[in-house]
């Protein structure tokens, strides 16, 4: 009899080996390969064209019409999703563990549950664990199918049974399994084969799909990378234990604009969304304290004021540390080398901290200047001024670039009583807000003194 073939699969990539080894020679990843039983061989190459169906092939320039979206009722949730939920769409949800996700699905299937007909399918809980925590969120009397359930196989059948069915949320993909493999759940082979089935399901019933998604320690979401590729939208909920706001965030998205966000605010009743985040964000900021900058910036079509704040400590040992809460260490790092070089401002002997305040986290180059501002700040021990914010990129040289959507910005500082702004050279000033244009980051040192 012959010996069963071993197939190990990058978990991170795809790529087969035919033996398990440390790092992946596809992508380079450690500690990624798992074991996969290959397909049973078939005699012949190739598919057959026996029984084959008959592809339609329609024209580039047809009209369409745009596919109808479903409101949740949650506005903060529909904008991440570009305007509301896409019917046969199939969304992937990641977050870390205790974040929420489970209770942001469970309050979204609730509210939709009295426009149309849902389930929730639990394969990490019990129902009466999850019927306790609707009771907690209050929602214990909306008509929501609920199951428990860890078989693809018998939620593709309600799915079938039941037509009227318009929304589906899975918690989570890591917990279920299909028979016909042998693997446990989990696993590259049983997160694939599992996920292409609900998304078949979705698009074959114009049902709308929401599954949750575990997260490795790097934050990225456990199983392929093809998963990603599979959903029609990757929706990310982050956010900080030790605060209480939730920040949904979209990294891809093939019904609207990427890098959009939405805010929550987790409390003992559940998540509530925040109207006005930049308010929220600027609540507990003092005013007269060194080291602190107001930056002006966008999260997908939304302006957000947030503080950055800064620390600058003598270095007790020989090497200082540089500490990041909410931004990238790399980028402050480089801001550090062009403010010692260009700006003649010396972090050899000092420890630096950085911190974005509420738990928010920035990706955006635009920050430069206002990380510049507080580093600025503390190491002169000089407060900012309190009514300012500040934006702009900063280059290699020393230069302050202009960076896009400077008007929106703009207005919301005005709607939050700023009334000036240090930014790059050129950019106009609205009706109420005066601009202090910076043009090198040496010139920030005078300015703030």
């Amino acid at each position: 009899m012959a010996k069963d073939k071993k197939l190990f699969v990058c978990a991170a990539c795809g790529t087969a080996h035919n033996k398990w080894q440390g790092q992946c020679a596809g992508c380079g990843a450690w500690n990624t390969l798992v074991e996969e039983r290959p397909p049973a061989d078939k005699p012949g190459q190739g598919l057959s064209l026996k029984g084959r169906g008959t592809m339609p092939i329609v024209s580039l320039g047809a009209s369409e019409i745009p596919p109808p979206r479903l409101l949740s009722g949650i506005p903060e949730f529909d904008r991440v999703c570009g305007g509301g939920l896409v019917a046969g769409a199939a969304f992937l949800v990641g977050g870390d563990p205790g974040i929420g996700k489970s209770t942001l699905l469970l309050q979204l299937a609730a509210k939709l549950s009295h426009q149309v007909s849902c389930l929730y399918v639990t394969g990490e809980e019990s129902v009466a664990q999850v019927r306790l925590r609707a009771r907690r969120l209050g929602v214990e009397s909306a008509p929501l199918g609920l199951a428990a359930a860890t078989d693809v196989r018998e939620i593709l059948a309600a799915m079938e049974d039941n037509k009227e069915l318009k929304l589906v949320v899975v918690d989570s993909i890591q917990t279920l399994y299909a028979d016909i493999l042998d693997s446990a759940p989990g696993t590259v082979a049983q997160v694939r084969l599992c996920a292409h089935e609900l998304i078949r399901a979705a698009k074959k019933h114009d049902c709308i799909v929401l599954i949750v998604g575990h997260v490795t320690k790097d934050g990225a979401i456990a199983g392929p990378k093809v998963l990603e590729h599979m959903v029609d939208a990757v929706l990310y909920f982050e956010g900080d234990r030790g605060h209480a706001y939730r920040i949904l965030r979209t990294v891809k998205n093939r019904f609207g604009a990427t890098d959009e966000i939405g805010v929550f605010s987790m409390g003992d009743s559940g998540l509530a969304e925040v109207n006005n985040p930049s308010a929220l964000f600027l609540s507990g900021r003092q005013q007269a304290v060194s080291g602190s900058a107001v930056f002006a910036g966008v999260e997908g079509t939304r302006p957000l004021l947030v503080e950055i704040q800064a620390l600058v400590a003598p270095a007790p040992y020989g090497t200082p540390r540089r500490t990041t809460v909410g931004w990238d260490n790399n980028r402050l790092a480089m801001l550090l080398a062009v403010l010692e070089t260009r700006g003649g401002i010396s972090f050899t002997d000092k420890e630096v901290y950085l911190n974005v305040a509420g738990g928010l986290k920035i990706t955006e180059p635009a920050a430069d200047l206002a990380v510049a501002a507080a580093l600025v700040s503390a190491w002169t021990n000089t407060p900012a001024p309190a009514e300012a914010v500040f934006f702009g990129e900063i280059g290699l040289s020393g230069e302050v670039r202009r960076v896009g959507q400077p008007d929106t910005r703009l207005k919301e500082a005005v709607k939050l009583g700023f009334s000036h702004a240090f930014t790059a050279s050129g950019t106009a000033a609205p009706a109420g807000l005066t601009i202090a244009p910076v043009g090198e980051v040496r010139a920030l040192r005078g300015l703030l003194t």
